[in-house]
């Protein structure tokens, strides 16, 4: 048994208020795409401050305001509502993914090279991070329910048969035999 598939923690009677804030911080961040929302966040900085900012190079102020300022602005705050949006809301994390990368790679042309790269690299990591996540299914190993006229094919197929063509006509020939409830 993991972490990750604990169900409670081991009754402490000595547990300070700092673990148990930790132990709650913990369970809410492994039920949300976290990291990859905390990356699009990340990668929406660069790219809302580098055309705004004055760097000083020695004695050489450089300076990147573009007439890109305003896209800038606006992907880089998309990027960061997005990623807080994903935390508070998984079941968007498809949308906020595909978003994510897609302004990731507007802010190319538009806003210095996605900010020199230190916004597009987390962006697009970011993005596919969102859009790989799912929620925890504790009961991964038992099957899914079927629905009317379909048929529950085995977990293991080495148990079910020999797992050759034969087999799989078998199980189509089920699933097509109208009438009784499985």
């Amino acid at each position: 048994m993991t972490s990750a598939t604990a169900e409670e923690w081991p009754a402490d009677a000595d547990v300070d208020g700092f673990t148990r804030l930790q132990r709650r911080f913990r369970a809410w961040r492994r039920s949300r795409p976290f990291w990859g929302g905390l990356l699009a966040m990340i990668g929406g900085l660069p790219i809302l401050y580098f055309p705004y900012a004055h760097l000083t190079l020695g004695g050489l102020t450089v300076a990147m305001a573009t007439t890109a300022g305003a896209g800038s602005l606006i992907i880089g705050l998309l990027m960061m509502l997005l990623g807080v949006t994903v935390w508070f809301q998984p079941l968007v994390r498809i949308f906020c993914g595909v978003a994510v990368t897609i302004l990731a790679l507007i802010s190319i042309p538009v806003s210095n090279l996605g900010g020199f790269m230190m916004g597009l690299i987390p962006g697009l990591i970011g993005g596919g991070m969102l859009c790989a996540w799912a929620p925890f299914r504790p009961d991964a190993d038992e099957p899914l329910p079927a629905g009317p006229g379909a048929a529950v094919l085995p977990v293991n197929t080495a148990a079910a048969g020999t797992g050759d063509i034969a087999d799989t006509a078998v199980i189509a020939e089920i699933a097509e035999q109208p009438g009784e409830e499985r």
